[in-house]
């Protein structure tokens, strides 16, 4: 081997990580649309050439939107990171879902709201545990609408922190999102930032705190999903 050969090996090996580093992998969730798309694609090129470009660019955006870009998330004990990229659209008072078995007080809501553009995978609040994972079929309205929190078609979590205080992060489907996949389940330990959930196409995620937590977005703001800091939660259980 030359001297030049092991340059050359580390070169393309340094070329190789920038490239993953540039570029996100895709959320398994994706791969059966990506790969069926590929798989019409190189059908339509033999048909038509025009069209097999047309169908190139299609399977280049699914991959884009089934991103999951790598994220570092705040370690700070007490806080709440935002579930998911997209803009928050509500900060209410609000009784959680009725199927977490939460109690019927309030608790603070803030809402995001994901366009087609935005990442779609939800990432951890916080560390801790699921206490309860419950889906519920619904309806789907726009997930803009404040009443998608209660009729459209959801996954809950009953989050339980190591600090003790209880969350609810809610995967709601949108108009066109009728796809939710949650990779978590009852009795789980979750870490803040981790993936564990995707809905397919537009949609919302709502993140319940307690009462007494300070909310630091305001509507209208955008979140980087498992980065921004939505709550710095009450202290003590």
């Amino acid at each position: 081997m030359t001297a030049q050969q092991p340059q050359k090996a580390g070169a393309l090996q340094h070329a190789v990580e920038l490239t993953k580093s540039i570029i996100p992998p895709v959320h398994p969730g994706g791969r059966p649309f990506i790969l069926g798309a590929i798989a019409a694609t190189l059908a339509v090129r033999r048909a038509s050439r025009r069209a097999g470009v047309l169908s190139a660019v299609f399977t280049a955006w699914l991959a884009w939107f089934f991103r999951e870009p790598k994220r570092v998330t705040p370690r700070r004990p007490g806080i709440a990171v935002a579930p998911a990229d997209g803009t928050v659209s509500h900060v209410v008072e609000a009784v959680p879902p009725a199927e977490l078995e939460l109690g019927s007080a309030p608790m603070l809501r803030v809402s995001v709201f994901l366009s087609v553009f935005d990442v779609h995978v939800q990432r951890v609040p916080a560390s801790g545990e699921v206490v309860r994972a419950v889906h519920k079929s619904g309806q789907f309205l726009s997930a803009d609408l404040d009443e998608a929190s209660e009729v459209n078609e959801r996954n809950s979590l009953h989050l339980r922190t190591e600090d003790g205080q209880d969350l609810a992060v809610v995967q709601i489907a949108g108009l066109v999102a009728r796809r939710i996949i949650c990779q978590v389940s009852d009795g789980d330990k979750v870490l803040a930032g981790a993936t564990y959930g995707l809905i397919r196409f537009g949609s919302r995620v709502d993140l319940y705190v307690p009462v007494g937590s300070r909310v630091l977005v305001e509507p209208g703001q955008r979140t980087i999903g498992g980065e921004t800091i939505l709550a710095e939660l009450p202290s003590g259980a």
